[in-house]
């Protein structure tokens, strides 16, 4: 690292080592912070993501409409009442 650096010359020394460890720093604070944000999508759900759960009536409604159970019409007009009842709007929310 001396004739590397020329310390004894008025040279930068052991800050050379500073600009590479900088750089290693940004590089992987951008990789960390793709893993936790963007390329976590599709691993599923993570801490903090809700599930959904199956045996919601949302749910089973959707599951029915999938299988032929019921036609297209019948499947918006009961997501409708659910969606009042069960959905983002719940019980006096206004």
């Amino acid at each position: 690292m001396y004739t590397l650096a020329h310390f004894g010359d008025g040279g930068p020394g052991p800050w050379i080592l500073f600009f590479p460890v900088v750089w290693v720093l940004v590089i992987g604070g951008g990789i960390a912070l793709l893993r936790r944000t963007v390329w976590r999508g599709s691993r599923g759900p993570g801490p903090g993501r809700p599930t959904v759960d199956d045996h919601s009536p949302i749910a089973v409604l959707g599951h029915r409409f999938a299988s032929g159970e019921i036609d297209e019409d019948e499947y918006w007009r009961r997501l409708s009442v659910l969606d009042e009842q069960f959905g983002r709007h719940g019980k006096g929310v206004a």
